[in-house]
């Protein structure tokens, strides 16, 4: 069974956090101990606990275990751009032991760890690199979220390649209906479903913010337990 995976996404706003949300909410009902971890976050706000990312308190909640948000999210910035860019104008260098340590302890704690990532596949970390190097180094087996809308069906395609390029396993993708106006729906899932070589773990309706709660209900985890 794995013990960590990655969730990449197709590009920013495809709908990361609802996905994991939602696959952290299924291990969950499989009696499953789980740890949400966003290792870099741009766009978090100021509070009196420090910075906090809405995408890692997502995390933090959906996980069986409680740790702290510093373990759920080592590096939080605050400008909403590219991560490279709100680093260098925080100086904040992002560092991929760090990261790597945060993850063996989440490991040893948790059944599952599911790391969620920043942006899509190739994010910059830095002027010089990415954080898809890091999940190179830790070789860890990648999600897809694809946010169905116009467009998603190249940006799908061309990610998985790379990803597969890059020498990891794409273990699954997760549809994400980012707009319940998205003309021939049915169509595009066929084509995903026939052209990514990985088994489709849910469908997630378009769904209000405010109403997004049983999200599990949505995935099927089995592909993930039995890689």
């Amino acid at each position: 069974m794995i013990d960590a995976f990655f969730i990449a996404g197709t590009d920013t706003d495809v709908g990361k956090t609802v996905a994991s949300k939602a696959i952290l909410q299924a291990l969950a009902a499989k009696e499953l101990n789980t740890i949400g971890y966003k290792p870099v976050a741009s766009g978090s706000d100021k509070t009196e606990q420090g910075l906090r990312n809405s995408d890692a308190l997502h995390l933090q909640k959906a996980a069986t275990l409680d740790i702290a948000y510093e373990d759920v999210n080592p590096y939080a910035l605050e400008l909403p751009a590219s991560p490279h860019i709100a680093a260098k104008h925080e100086n904040v260098v992002i560092e991929y032991q760090v990261l790597s340590e945060k993850l063996a302890q989440h490991k040893e704690q948790s059944d599952i760890v599911l790391v969620e990532g920043a942006g899509g596949w190739r994010v910059p970390v830095s002027d010089t690199d990415s954080l898809s190097t890091w999940v190179q180094q830790e070789q860890l087996p990648v999600v897809l979220v694809v946010g169905i809308k116009l467009g998603c069906l190249s940006h799908a395609l061309l990610t998985a390649e790379i990803i597969k390029a890059d020498g990891l396993n794409l273990v699954g993708w997760v549809a994400n209906r980012v707009n319940p106006g998205t003309e021939h729906y049915a169509e595009i899932i066929d084509i995903l479903e026939d052209r990514l070589d990985a088994p489709k773990l849910g469908e997630i309706p378009y769904i209000p913010s405010a109403k997004r709660q049983d999200l599990g209900k949505y995935i099927n985890v089995e592909p993930l337990l039995n890689a």
